[in-house]
């Protein structure tokens, strides 16, 4: 049975309607293809908006683009809190963002090898500015879920302090400002669809919480079903499924030789799951989380953003340094699912 429920209250009965596992697994296949369809309109539609607002690539990537791809995230932690869902609200961070950075850049690298045979590097000249976002948004993303073992159990009160580290963050780079390339006329004409672009995105964002609705709970009961470990199906598929924006964006962006963007949606994203995502579920859950239990996941997240911080030193994100990232990808799939 579809069953939803919040604290242990009976809320919906879907499935006692229309069928068992099977229903479960078309519906969870479905929501992942509308999620990602749906993910794909608001943000092509947010970078309408950024392009004639006037961010510079990295700091797109990083701020608006990264924010508007973790949406799907984002409803997964709301629905996964509200259903007491822990497993899956935790399991979801901290395995996307080994999912961004591993498996993502490693496959975005691929990518650029069979395109361009000569040069695969993915990493452009920067300015220090915009390399000093990717550097803080790494060591965020790695100092807090570390700190988070060491504090072992978590609450309301940590949710709060991650979204103060969130919200400060965002104030300081909303003050920076970009200069605005000179309109063109076509320049002026696309300024004044910005209405039907925020129309779009917010239409964009609504497909991605109804779909992210369905997602996690027929995946909570095809993992009652088969007896799998809910902080596993977190980690994993719910974990791909939601990566999907940030994957078709990377995949757009190198492809049109804008690299930039493609990093600072990585690592923005990893910033965002960890600050935004996780504070929003800890605000939300009235329950205490036992961070030790996801060693683990930590340990891998550590890991991918350490080695991702290095190549990024080294001004080099090439085949080699794609497979390294695909290999920790692989060996992070056989360790929680041995």
């Amino acid at each position: 049975m579809l069953i939803f429920r919040c604290n242990g209250d009976l809320i919906v009965d879907l499935t006692s309607l229309i069928g068992g596992p099977l229903i479960n697994l078309i519906i969870l296949l479905v929501s992942i293809i509308v999620l990602d369809r749906t993910s794909h309109v608001a943000i092509t539609n947010a970078v309408k908006i950024s392009e004639i607002t006037g961010f510079d690539e990295t700091s797109m990537g990083f701020i608006l683009m990264a924010i508007t791809t973790s949406l799907p995230e984002l409803s997964v932690s709301i629905l996964s809190a509200l259903l007491g869902e822990i497993g899956i609200l935790v399991g979801n961070v901290l395995g996307s963002n080994v999912v961004d950075v591993c498996f993502i850049i490693g496959l975005v690298v691929l990518f650029v090898g069979l395109k361009h045979s000569k040069n695969t590097n993915i990493v452009p000249s920067m300015a220090k500015r915009e390399l000093a976002s990717l550097y803080f948004g790494l060591f965020v993303a790695s100092i807090i879920p570390a700190s988070l073992i060491y504090l072992a159990h978590v609450s309301q009160l940590i949710g709060s302090a991650l979204l103060t580290v969130f919200a400060v963050y965002l104030y300081h780079a909303s003050r920076v400002t970009f200069p605005r390339k000179e309109m063109t006329i076509g320049g002026l004409l696309e300024e004044k669809k910005l209405g039907q672009y925020y129309l779009l995105t917010s239409a964009g964002a609504f497909g991605v919480i109804v779909s992210s609705f369905f997602l996690v709970d027929s995946a909570c009961h095809i993992a009652e079903t088969m007896g799998i470990s809910k902080t596993l199906l977190g980690a994993t598929i719910i974990a791909f499924g939601t990566s999907l924006p940030e994957l078709a964006i990377s995949l757009k962006a190198v492809n049109k030789e804008r690299s930039a963007i493609a990093l600072g949606n990585i690592v923005g994203s990893c910033f965002t799951n960890i600050t935004l995502i996780l504070g929003v579920g800890l605000l939300i859950c009235p329950l205490t989380v036992n961070m030790v239990v996801f060693s683990e996941l930590v340990t891998f997240s550590l890991i991918a953003n350490l080695f991702l911080w290095y190549f990024l030193t080294i001004g080099r994100v090439s085949l080699r340094e794609g497979a390294i990232l695909l290999f920790i990808y692989g060996l992070f799939l056989a360790t929680i699912l041995a």
